[in-house]
């Protein structure tokens, strides 16, 4: 029977961390914008970005 109080103070810990976070991201707009993420890889970028790392490789391939 002790191991049910346990348990149970231990949900209700567990329970009120999620809800503190919930607070946190809600009060810090984690969900204020619901449309852009969703279609934000539809946007073409203005120009593509070639990185330096695989012009070293492909020129260490080359020689």
């Amino acid at each position: 029977m002790y191991v049910l109080v346990v348990l149970m103070g231990a949900s209700l810990l567990v329970a009120g961390g999620f809800l503190l976070a919930y607070r946190w991201a809600v009060r810090h707009g984690q969900y204020d914008d619901l449309y852009t993420p969703s279609v934000r890889m539809l946007f073409d970028d203005d120009s593509p970005q070639v990185s330096e790392k695989r012009d070293d490789n492909k020129s260490a391939s080359e020689n």
